[in-house]
């Protein structure tokens, strides 16, 4: 199975668990014993009280890159891969009635969750569009920030995403993701597992890589924030039950995985081609 079939495979059951009163697994306010150390506890309570349960339940991310990234009134923002909806819906009450957020997703059951979710929380300044992060279906110079919360490293592809951001968000936008990245090597038993990929973790750049492929594709003042190291308890936690010898191989992970918020603009004035409306 491709990467991007296991990932549709897994989010779709991710999304169907919400529907069917449960959870996505440790969605951000889920305190389930063994939870995820990657998706857990990313939200304050002031923001998810404003939002219905099923969009926090389904929340998978491994950030909260609306509280990091600043948004304005009247703004329109992009989020890769939104899921549940959660940060799409923070995202239109930070830009208010005037601006727009724009969640895509390529899971039928995310959408479907999304689009009961925007319902409930009455929101008009939504849209929540089916495709891929690697074909963004919006025009060039449309987008004044694009959102992400750990999905970037889901795709096979990156060099092909963050083309696609660069080329959406218009002249001076921000790029202002939650995204796991490694510092130096890491075993190549973990970048080779399937379901590590799916988990998020076998995909992650390393923070020199991502530093150089957002600047091939165009960005400038790239700076990438960590917002949680992770342990050899935490990797305990996500490697047992994939067929890992967890005892060898948790210490030669340790510290080697973080979640991190990574920002970038596009120049004010680009003369490349497209760029420029």
């Amino acid at each position: 199975m491709e990467v991007r079939e296991a990932v549709k495979e897994k989010y779709g059951q991710a999304a169907l668990r919400v529907t069917t009163g449960g959870s996505s697994c440790c969605g951000a306010a889920a305190a389930i014993e063994g939870c995820d150390p990657i998706t857990s506890n990313l939200y304050h309570a002031n923001q998810t009280g404003l939002l219905p349960e099923e969009a926090v339940l389904a929340s998978l991310g491994c950030g909260n890159p609306t509280a990091l990234a600043e948004l304005n009134p009247g703004e329109t923002v992009l989020d890769l891969g939104s899921g549940g909806g959660i940060d799409v819906l923070l995202s239109a009450r930070r830009v208010g009635p005037t601006g727009k957020a724009y969640g895509l997703d390529m899971t039928d059951e995310m959408l479907a969750l999304a689009r009961e979710n925007q319902r409930k929380a009455g929101l008009q300044n939504v849209e929540f569009l089916k495709g891929e992060i690697e074909h963004i279906p919006l025009p060039d110079n449309s987008v004044d920030v694009v959102i992400s919360n750990c999905v970037i490293n889901l795709s096979a592809d990156k060099d092909r995403v963050l083309r696609e951001a660069f080329r959406v968000l218009k002249p001076g936008g921000r790029f202002a993701v939650s995204d796991v990245v490694t510092r130096g090597s890491v075993p190549a038993e973990v970048r080779q597992n399937m379901l590590l990929w799916v988990g998020c973790i076998a995909g992650a750049l390393q923070d020199e890589e991502y530093t150089s492929k957002l600047t091939r594709a165009g960005f400038v003042s790239v700076d990438i924030e960590p917002t949680r190291v992770y342990s050899i308890e935490d990797a305990r936690t996500f490697l047992t039950g994939q067929g890992i010898d967890v005892d060898a191989m948790a210490p030669a992970v340790e510290g080697k995985f973080m979640s991190a918020f990574i920002r970038a603009k596009k120049p004010a004035a680009c003369c490349a081609p497209g760029c420029c409306p």
